[in-house]
């Protein structure tokens, strides 16, 4: 790369950033090499600060489903920052905002606004053991919700790129109470709900695994989990804050026509701005104070300049924003299954609805332990060969591919003949 600005603000990031990044994600640990400093978005690409472009495929992890500095969304936030950044009181936004959630995602009677996935998650998880007094909670190895105590154990995302099985800072006794089960295996969630399911305040999944590469959910699984939830009294959530607005408006439960007691938000609900949410039967939510004796506060939630984007953004999600969005992503898919193949390459290409994934490993995986144990070596050589042909990819091969409304069909060519000529290369090497 020879002495760059990223190079530059790299050095100085180390010195005053643990790590240099303020988001473990960001780093490029996991692949090698120096994190490209971004300037600024354009549509489908980003421009680094040496000028460099890329075609994005990460999308700010997810919620630029339209691309970046959308017109609607930039106007919206432009407009809110000129009335005031941040007023402490309640503001007519927040009302439309949530109507708007209640409105798409089935299982939302009514929402409390956050400002991170993590805090969505945390107070989900608070208010579940409120609402039943009970403690235990049940999750799924590999399954990423959030850095809190309770949820860090057996993370995907950033944890699982890493290497950390817990973190040092969570303490025994938070972790105690969280129980874990491998994703897709109901033997093991029927054990777990017969051994434990008298003190089990919830069951908690992301429906469409996004933080261990893309490990959908088997035909009848979510279902299933359903059932399970309901025979032991617990609240089933759906963390559903990639899944959300992405894989369907009214997310992976309307997708998979099941409908879970809570719902995790995040991501598009702001338009690309510190903006999360967390809803579910009117019942639950009204354990939240001030209604109910669940104590969850935010100074900045329902931020004004974050709302007015996310609400402009979700207005733009009409089904013809849908359609294109599928469009683009089975095309694109499919010029990877190609390219791959045509280089005897031994890929898997994954895709569940409008979310994609590229796992070097010999057949689909079914849990953590199949991504895990996939080629993250020959992940990161494919990363560097595309990036230095100006596709910017996930910098871990733990992560997903985004794709954007932005795309256009030159463009998913283009990514594909990259993808074709590392392939090559890494065949001709290997």
């Amino acid at each position: 790369m020879g002495s760059s600005t990223s190079e530059h603000l790299f050095e100085r990031a180390r010195a005053a950033i643990p790590g240099g990044v303020n988001s473990p994600v960001r780093a490029f640990d996991s692949v090698g090499g120096v994190p490209r400093f971004i300037a600024r978005g354009e549509g489908a690409e980003l421009v680094d600060v040496d000028g460099n472009r890329y075609l994005d495929l990460v999308n700010s992890w997810g919620p630029l489903l339209l691309g970046h500095v959308r017109d609607e969304v930039r106007q919206a936030a432009v407009d809110a920052i000129g009335r005031g950044s941040s007023f402490g009181a309640p503001t007519e936004g927040e009302v439309e905002l949530a109507e708007a959630i209640v409105a798409a995602v089935p299982s939302v009677q009514k929402v409390r606004l956050v400002n991170s996935g993590t805090e969505a998650g945390m107070s989900a998880i608070r208010l579940a053991r409120g609402a039943t007094g009970r403690s235990k909670l049940l999750k799924f190895v590999g399954h990423y919700h959030g850095h809190s105590d309770a949820l860090l154990v057996a993370a995907g995302s950033g944890v699982a790129t890493l290497g950390i099985p817990g973190s040092p800072g969570v303490t025994e006794g938070a972790a105690a109470d969280t129980l874990l089960v491998p994703w897709n295996d109901r033997d093991a969630v029927a054990a777990a709900v017969a051994a434990h399911g008298d003190d089990l305040a919830a069951i908690l999944c992301e429906p469409v695994p996004a933080n261990m590469n893309l490990v959908a959910p088997e035909d009848g699984f979510l279902a299933f989990l359903r059932a399970q939830s309901d025979a032991c009294g617990a609240v089933l959530v759906f963390d559903e804050v990639i899944s959300g607005f992405r894989v369907a408006r009214g997310g992976a439960q309307q997708l998979h026509d099941v409908v879970p007691d809570l719902t995790v938000l995040g991501k598009i609900v702001g338009g690309g701005f510190p903006l999360a949410a967390f809803g579910g039967r009117a019942d639950l939510m009204d354990h939240l104070a001030p209604a109910g004796p669940v104590y969850q506060a935010g100074t900045l939630s329902g931020n004004p300049v974050a709302v007015a984007a996310g609400l402009a953004q979700l207005r733009l999600l009409t089904d013809e924003v849908y359609e294109r969005l599928g469009a683009v992503t089975d095309r694109l898919v499919t010029g990877l299954r190609e390219a791959f193949d045509a280089a005897g390459a031994t890929v898997q290409v994954l895709q569940h609805a409008t979310l994609a994934g590229v796992l070097f490993a010999e057949g689909p995986p079914r849990r953590y332990e199949d991504v895990a144990a996939a080629d993250h070596g020959r992940y990161a050589r494919f990363f560097h060969g595309m990036l230095e042909r100006g596709i910017y990819l996930a910098p871990s091969g733990y992560e997903v591919v985004f794709t954007s409304t932005a795309l256009r069909d030159a463009d998913v060519a283009r990514i594909v003949e990259a993808a074709a000529e590392v392939a090559s290369a890494l065949a001709a090497r290997d």
